[in-house]
């Protein structure tokens, strides 16, 4: 069709692991002895899948395997998944920074790329002078960037710093300054990896109204992000990779809710155990071992009446003595939004843990809305925030339309809101 401006045609990569390049001489030798014969590279048929739990039984790895879609002009396409996935590798080929092993990208237009801090940036240049240097590479004329360069400064924030080399830059006033500079050069397709979460809160918010804008200007933006509640207010299509494959790709709420519950075990006599690898962020020092949903009825469940009551049970293992820390359960909804957190101490007074095993139970009195939900967890340093262990969506469960005694049901097909408010009404006639 005529308004795709991105096809990604059967695209795989594949790396060796343990070295800096892909290939040896030996290997090239090798390759080139089976072209000549007319056969298939020999190495494409070995390699393990791409995931790192798994120490796999080659030295060849696929970080990307058979990835096949198209983006049109305008659309925002959302790329999500767990940690090495592959959607930097993916960002890296689409932005010719790097080759494809098999297949090929059809591009219609000029990209411009946002993939770590300092991307493009030559450390010794002073930002303005970055600036002219990015708008070269990316093939805008002198004059071009002198008319936009006003615009790019103001926007990134560091116009004191702007004469300054970007070596004396922080992490954040480099991605201003890059995003800045990759936003308003007027690329026909604009590539942002998860850097942004580098920036402040502020800065986030002005680059995403800076994407919307972008968009709504006809121009195609590529958004790599572990912020769901981003992607959903940004992005028109979604795609989820999985150890390297395209697993699905559609409507952003339907793929973020296929990912967020991708962690989930089926139900089993362990579906309450948390898998080693689903931890975010953890220092080892302490670990979530598993947490379930219990009924008034003191019964394990995974769906819930309308109005019921419910607690969440945990078990907790520390392996270092921890003080200072604050223990937090959040119940998280299926877009990945957190509609309550519990912590330990209702006074927010930090908490102190010894060495060995824990049980934790946790009385909720709010009453939930109908709706998909999950649990989230965080054992953190209650100064400095920084997590100890952190589970971002386990243990799935519903609460039904139908009250217990089925003598109360929701009464509209769409549900408005997460948590039943309790309020006093006065209504008068005058």
């Amino acid at each position: 069709m005529s308004n795709i401006v991105l096809k990604v045609d059967h695209i795989s990569k594949q790396y060796r692991l343990g070295q800096f390049g892909s290939r040896t001489i030996s290997h090239d030798v090798n390759r080139w002895w089976y072209k000549v014969r007319g056969k298939e590279d020999p190495y494409l048929k070995v390699g393990d899948e791409n995931d790192r739990s798994l120490k796999g039984g080659s030295e060849y790895v696929w970080s990307l395997n058979d990835i096949n879609f198209d983006v049109h002009r305008g659309e925002v396409l959302g790329i999500i998944g767990k940690n090495g996935a592959g959607k930097s590798t993916l960002l890296k080929i689409l932005s010719q920074v790097t080759t494809p092993t098999t297949g090929e990208v059809k591009i219609k237009g000029r990209i411009a790329s946002l993939l770590e801090v300092g991307t493009g940036f030559h450390p010794d240049l002073s930002g303005r002078e970055n600036v002219f240097l990015n708008g070269a590479i990316l093939g805008m004329s002198k004059a071009e960037i002198k008319n936009k360069l006003e615009e790019i400064i103001d926007f990134s924030g560091v116009a004191k710093y702007i004469d300054t080399p970007v070596k004396r830059y922080s992490s954040g006033m480099m991605v201003r300054l890059g995003f800045a500079v990759a936003a308003h050069l007027e690329p026909e397709i604009l590539i942002v990896d998860e850097v942004l979460a580098v920036g402040d809160a502020e800065f986030q918010k002005k680059c995403l109204g800076k994407m919307k804008d972008v968009s709504g200007q006809g121009r195609t933006v590529l958004f790599v992000s572990h912020n769901m509640p981003s992607i959903r207010m940004l992005c028109t299509k979604c795609a989820y990779l999985d150890k390297g494959k395209l697993k699905n790709m559609g409507e952003t709420n339907a793929i973020i809710g296929e990912y967020l519950t991708s962690g989930y075990i089926n139900l089993s006599s362990d579906e309450s155990a948390i898998p080693d690898n689903l931890s975010l962020h953890g220092s080892g020092e302490a670990k979530f071992k598993n947490v379930l949903i219990e009924n008034e009825n003191n019964q394990q469940v995974q769906e819930l009446d309308f109005l019921e009551k419910f607690r969440v049970r945990l078990k907790l293992e520390v392996k270092k003595q921890l003080k200072d820390v604050t223990l937090a359960v959040y119940i998280v909804n299926q877009f990945g939004d957190i509609v309550m957190m519990a912590v330990q101490d209702e006074n927010y007074l930090p908490s102190t843990f010894e060495t060995g095993p824990y049980e934790v139970n946790v009385q909720f009195n709010e009453e939930l809305m109908p709706g998909n939900y999950s649990i989230g967890l965080a054992l953190s340093f209650f100064h400095t925030g920084s997590d100890i262990d952190y589970i971002e969506s386990f243990y799935p469960f519903t609460v039904i339309k139908d009250s217990k005694r089925k003598n109360m049901e929701y009464p509209w097909a769409t549900v408005q809101g997460y948590i039943k408010p309790k309020t006093t009404w006065q209504i008068k006639k005058v």
